[in-house]
């Protein structure tokens, strides 16, 4: 019992952080990026990698220790297929973000120029992974509702 609560607990604070973070990226990223601003969307891009592996994390030991439901349940739930299959989208997405924000994070502690270029786009791949992740909301709450 209280390792079910806990898990979920951390899932959801998890998937909080998550949201705020990825929006809070796109917001900073569409603006002027100054040095200030720059950091803010490297933190904001901190707390989203941060809380994605908490999320991921905490839902697979949730899924496959069968915590709340079986793991035969979780894989036969259409609604919960559908969630996964959105994971999947923002994680996909996700990759060219990382690979540019890394490169980045390392180009600054280097003391090199940045090409920012490309941050308008990277917003706005994070505002289509903040529209998945509110989706991936929607369909938590209908399997928690018994849909599916």
């Amino acid at each position: 019992m209280t390792l079910r609560w806990i898990l979920a607990t951390l899932h959801l604070l998890a998937l909080g952080i998550g949201l705020g973070a990825v929006w809070a990226r796109a917001r900073t990223l569409r603006g002027e990026l100054d040095s200030r601003a720059l950091q803010r969307a490297l933190r904001a891009d901190a707390w989203w990698g941060g809380a994605a592996a908490l999320w991921i994390g905490t839902g697979l030991w949730r899924l496959l220790a069968g915590t709340e439901k079986s793991t035969g349940y979780y894989l036969q739930n259409h609604v919960f297929l559908t969630k996964m299959g959105l994971l999947l989208l923002i994680l996909a997405l996700e990759v060219w973000p990382v690979v540019t924000l890394t490169r980045w994070r390392r180009d600054v502690a280097a003391g090199k120029a940045l090409d920012l270029g490309t941050a308008p786009a990277i917003a706005r791949i994070s505002l289509v992974q903040t529209g998945l992740v509110v989706l991936m909301v929607f369909a938590a709450t209908a399997m928690a509702r018994g849909l599916g």
